[in-house]
């Protein structure tokens, strides 16, 4: 992502292209300081906060700071494969967002429907869909969908959009499943022997996933807002004080060997 800044005219103006086309590349600078200590993270979740802000602190529209984070997406993506990174997770939208002003909204999935159309094009990594397809507009749904089915054949590193996502409506949408399952085997079965972590873990959206080592968090808040709120019980947090937009290769490395030289004790 160029680092000029931009005047409302010209922001306007620019098309919002993505930099990953289908079957190219980005040329990155490998993270190797986790790699070499062997001990990279198998999952990474990113919340990807600052894209208004950044907007904002650069006089431009906010719709130019969704598509700014959405360019940095792509080379971030690029960074963690580099890096060894086999999962990634992006809450690209959360159910909060969804009430935002109508205006905003549209700009925003707009955005962000370009962005899934591009990853799966590129068939560079298997996608997967985390949240409520039902509460997206039309559009981004279908997005979605097709997204998971271009790419389900990508044996490549694997990325779940959390869109339209809630941590707690994943959790409660787990236990209803469980719930609907008892009640299908009539009214002699005891639900309680049913729900147990495991049997809640497997009807989670990340069912057949391990849950992320480590969750980035960008713009300097220090929360995670609901987020994966059942899957990151036990992961590394990593505060990054950079807007999304301007969160460089150099962030990564610094959050991948910070996680590197942490010691993951799990209460033991």
């Amino acid at each position: 992502m160029s680092g000029a800044i931009m005047t409302n005219q010209s922001a306007s103006a620019v098309a919002p292209t993505l930099p990953i086309q289908p079957g190219g590349s980005l040329t990155v600078r490998s993270s190797g300081l986790a790699t070499d200590t062997g001990r990279t993270p198998k999952h990474v979740a990113f919340i990807v906060d600052g894209n208004r802000r950044w907007a904002q602190a650069h006089e431009v529209p906010l719709e130019e700071g969704h598509r700014r984070g959405a360019e940095n997406i792509c080379r971030a993506l690029e960074w963690c494969e580099a890096a060894g990174v086999h999962i990634t997770t992006w809450w690209l939208l959360s159910t909060d967002n969804l009430n935002r002003s109508p205006g905003e909204l549209n700009k925003l999935v707009d955005v962000i429907g370009q962005l899934v159309r591009t990853l799966a094009a590129s068939r560079r990594w298997r996608i997967r869909h985390l949240g409520d397809a039902a509460v997206l507009p039309p559009r981004l749904a279908a997005d979605v969908a097709e997204a998971i089915d271009t790419s389900c054949d990508v044996r490549r590193p694997q990325v779940n959009l959390a869109i339209g996502y809630s941590g707690r409506a994943d959790i409660v949408a787990a236990v209803r499943s469980l719930a609907l399952q008892a009640a299908s085997l009539g009214s002699g079965a005891d639900i309680t022997l049913d729900v147990t972590e495991r049997r809640i873990a497997e009807a989670l959206s990340t069912r057949g996933q391990p849950d992320p080592d480590l969750v980035i968090r960008t713009s300097g808040e220090y929360r995670l807002s609901g987020f994966m709120a059942w899957q990151t019980s036990m992961s590394e947090l990593h505060f990054c004080p950079a807007l999304w937009p301007d969160f460089r290769s150099s962030h990564l490395e610094y959050a991948l060997s910070d996680y590197a030289r942490r010691k993951r004790r799990f209460g033991t």
